[in-house]
């Protein structure tokens, strides 16, 4: 008897074969007072719930981008005024890192996806974690190749753009600043911007510095970097490794300085002394972009909570305000749904955490505990715990 071959289209075994799995999503309201950004748009939603996934969203919590409920609703969001009820969810997605409070609601072996923010985490944050077998990651550790960031990157390039847009408003009589103009007109020495760090926020700030006319000046340790800012900003512009009479110099004249070096994950830390700050001219401007990393300047490391963000020392204003893309959320939102919302996708259609895990090498930076265990060199380091490799965790699922 002849035995009958049955062939199926590609698309048909592909579709029965994937491992799909459908994702329960909780956004829950950020603290308003300390962040106004979303994870997704209402927008983002509409992909993310028309891949076949649930997105349930605290109540409010687009008020800091100016979506409302009815928008998320609309895009096909479960709306509740119940916190525990989305930090139920298997999979918690929001900015800020999470609290002692808000590990308590949440599931065990659940995982969430926010930000790292490593002075304000602590032991019993990581003991919690580790309790209830979290899977936590960080978004800014996610990368795909240890050069490129995808959501660090989108969020400097936001950061460096609103610095100088800071600067220019501090610098007017209107916030009691020196009264000049960012760049200057005919006859008017342009401003002199000084800008530490030549990674992306560096040349985003440097771009818009140029674009108002002002006269700006670069620093970083790496001769890379700045030959390679040189060439992105197609315009001779100074640069200079730390250098420390070339350092002084150029902060004596300087009328902004924007502190945009990247500790995260680095191996050496640069940090602008106070006698460097001393030198400085009366009335001139330092901005910390990095803030929320321990800082760039000796004068705004590891600032407390209870300490002003805007205050003045050595007859210099410093602005060290965490996570300055806020002040611009709306825009944080879409860029931050940019990336998110195929991440997501992906993750359900690659079978879920674990799936995404073993698949992408870029999600799988990010994880800094997975279910419970410390898999990150770079945090456990600062507790002085040891890192489990998270490949022999992936392995047994």
């Amino acid at each position: 008897m002849k035995q009958e071959t049955f062939l199926s289209p590609q698309e048909l075994l592909q579709e029965t074969t994937a491992a799909r799995r459908r994702l329960t999503i909780g956004i829950p309201k950020e603290n308003a007072a300390t962040e106004k950004r979303l994870a997704l748009t209402p927008e983002a939603v509409d992909i993310i719930t028309e891949s076949g996934h649930e997105v349930v969203l605290e109540s409010e919590a687009g008020q800091g981008i100016h979506y409302s409920d009815h928008d998320y609703s609309e895009s096909g969001a479960q709306i509740t005024g119940n916190r525990a009820e989305v930090f139920a969810c298997d999979f918690i997605l929001k900015i800020a890192p999470p609290t002692i409070e808000e590990i308590r609601w949440m599931k065990k072996r659940a995982t969430i996806l926010s930000s790292l923010q490593m002075p304000d985490l602590s032991v019993e944050t990581i003991k919690a974690l580790s309790k209830k077998q979290i899977s936590a990651i960080a978004f800014e550790l996610m990368t795909p190749d240890g050069q490129t960031f995808p959501v660090r990157n989108a969020i400097s390039e936001i950061e460096g753009a609103a610095a100088i847009s800071v600067a220019a408003e501090l610098l007017s009589n209107e916030k009691d600043g020196k009264g000049i103009l960012m760049g200057g007109v005919p006859g008017v020495s342009p401003t002199e911007v000084v800008i530490t760090g030549a990674g992306v926020a560096g040349t985003v700030a440097a771009r818009a510095a140029l674009a108002l006319g002002a006269t700006v000046k670069i620093f970083d340790s790496d001769l890379r970097k700045l030959r390679q800012i040189q060439s992105d900003l197609r315009y001779p512009v100074f640069t200079s490794v730390f250098q420390p009479n070339v350092l002084i110099n150029t902060f004596q004249s300087a009328d902004v300085v924007i502190g945009a070096m990247r500790y995260l994950d680095d191996s050496v830390r640069h940090v602008i002394s106070a006698d460097v700050i001393q030198t400085m001219k009366e009335g001139a401007l330092i901005i910390d972009l990095r803030v929320n990393q321990g800082g760039c300047f000796e004068t705004t490391c590891f600032l407390p909570k209870e300490h002003p963000a805007i205050f003045e020392k050595h007859g210099v204003k410093h602005y060290c305000v965490p996570n300055l893309s806020s002040r611009v959320a709306r825009t944080a939102a879409m860029s931050l749904s940019n990336v998110f919302t195929p991440l997501i996708v992906s993750m359900g259609e690659l079978g879920g955490i674990n799936g995404i895990a073993t698949a992408d090498p870029s999600f799988r930076s990010g994880f800094y505990m997975y279910a419970g265990k410390l898999v990150n060199p770079y945090v456990a380091k600062r507790f002085n715990l040891p890192a489990n490799d998270i490949g022999l965790f992936l392995s047994m699922f």
